[in-house]
């Protein structure tokens, strides 16, 4: 449910809006696409977890297979993953409850969102977990009664839905194919967040009986929610229907002249997105504590409250959002697609450290340095490379397509210049405690 929760956001409550606008009913296939890539991600993924459990998931395993300087590097970036995510989330609710409330501030709205998560995080592991579950239920249940009375329209021809829609205005591909290329990077940052469950394993109890189980379950559902939603949402109305500054999901629901229906789901859509920003700051301030501990992160991330919680690294990121909700003031008509735009290079540094993790360990347990995990991913390694192919793709196209991923594309080097300096400076800190300590220690 936590990965379903984070998962199951804004990206495709709000974002598949604008990309039908864009794409059109062709749309459909990025998302399959970019499901498969998901599949391999979750499976490379599952085969670490069932290596070593831990709360410091990729972190970890890049330090180990790969190099403390890319257990450094992916942790940052998976940082800068979430940091933009949870402003493109509290950006998306203030855009839900303008829809309610027009006259009331759109950045008061995003900062009493946030005050409403942080307090839940602060609280307690549990609290994060119940409110969670929750959250994810009440997503999963808008999701299956869409699927249920969007196939109901589809079946009996109620108020246009038909198949015919995919391809009677238009075509399938009406603005060609280059848009549906285009859009995978959206796509790719709608399916982010799968990756909770390996940060979750390291809380989790009999993680080697639950966690395959979980990531098993969170392909084939998440699937079927995306992949089956954007196709219904192509039959139910024409995609013209649709655009960037109101939930499909919505706009269906209004247009079958139920307003109230509407309203549920406008309802249920501001709790997804507040889903995902809780699981935004549970995710970074577990990872940043385990940076800290390693000196890679501010020492303030390190600190814990009587509950365990990761007190630092949760208001680390807090202030981040603070910062966004600011921002968003400024520009509220492209604050969600910059967010999103960046917030997708961190979930393609995320997935690609994981799948390359998962070619050094299976590289290690096949010269018999390490036990053979019981849970493995198919394929490997030739899945592995068609992966970060794909990903590798993503980033390829991004200059190409509109002014907000250009804006993101030209960011990385500047994200890149950051994280090496970085390392730069703590390995300038670790020098001086190293040497000191091969002076103190006597010769054996």
């Amino acid at each position: 449910m936590i990965a379903i929760g984070g998962a199951i956001g804004v990206g495709l409550f709000l974002g598949s809006g604008g990309r039908f606008a864009a794409a059109g009913p062709a749309l459909v296939i990025s998302y399959a696409v970019a499901g498969i890539a998901a599949f391999f991600v979750m499976r490379a993924l599952g085969e670490l977890v069932s290596y070593r459990p831990t709360s410091g998931s990729f972190v970890s395993y890049a330090t180990e297979f790969v190099g403390p300087w890319a257990g450094f590097a992916s942790g940052w970036m998976y940082w800068v993953n979430w940091a933009a995510t949870g402003v493109a989330e509290l950006t998306a609710i203030a855009i839900y409850v303008h829809l309610w409330a027009p006259d009331f501030p759109r950045w008061l709205t995003a900062l009493i969102a946030l005050g409403v998560v942080l307090v839940v995080n602060l609280a307690s592991v549990k609290a994060f977990g119940e409110l969670e579950f929750w959250f994810a239920l009440l997503k999963v249940v808008a999701i299956v009664t869409f699927l249920i009375v969007g196939l109901y329209l589809v079946i009996f021809s109620i108020g246009g839905a038909t198949p015919s829609n995919l391809v009677s205005h238009g075509g399938f591909f009406p603005l060609g194919f280059g848009p549906v290329f285009m859009s995978l990077q959206a796509v790719v940052f709608a399916y982010a967040a799968i990756e909770l469950v390996g940060i979750a394993a390291g809380e989790t109890k009999d993680p080697d009986k639950v966690l395959p189980k979980a990531v098993n379950s969170v392909i084939w559902r998440i699937a079927i929610f995306y992949v089956g939603s954007v196709l219904l949402l192509g039959m139910v109305l024409p995609w013209t229907s649709y655009g960037p500054g109101e939930s499909p999901f919505v706009t269906v629901f209004t247009q079958l002249g139920v307003p109230w229906a509407g309203d549920v789901m406008n309802l249920i859509v501001i709790t997804a997105a507040l889903s995902s920003c809780n699981s935004g700051l549970y995710s970074t301030g577990r990872i940043l504590r385990s940076m800290g501990q390693r000196g890679e992160a501010p020492r303030f991330t390190r600190s814990l409250s009587s509950r365990h919680v990761p007190v630092g690294g949760i208001l680390m990121t807090a202030v981040v959002y603070v910062v966004g909700v600011a921002v968003y003031s400024y520009i509220p008509e492209r604050a969600f697609t910059i967010a999103v735009a960046i917030s997708s290079l961190g979930t393609i540094t995320t997935w690609g450290t994981l799948i390359y993790c998962q070619i050094k360990l299976r590289q290690a347990w096949t010269r018999g340095e390490l036990p053979k995990p019981a849970f493995l991913m198919p394929g490997s390694p030739y899945t592995n490379w068609l992966t970060l192919g794909f990903l590798a793709l993503v980033v390829v196209l991004m200059p190409f397509a509109d002014e907000d991923q250009r804006l993101a594309f030209y960011l990385i080097p500047v994200l890149a210049g950051g994280i090496w300096g970085g390392w730069r400076l703590v390995n300038a800190k670790r020098a001086p405690a190293t040497h000191v300590q091969q002076r103190v220690v006597p010769p054996q």
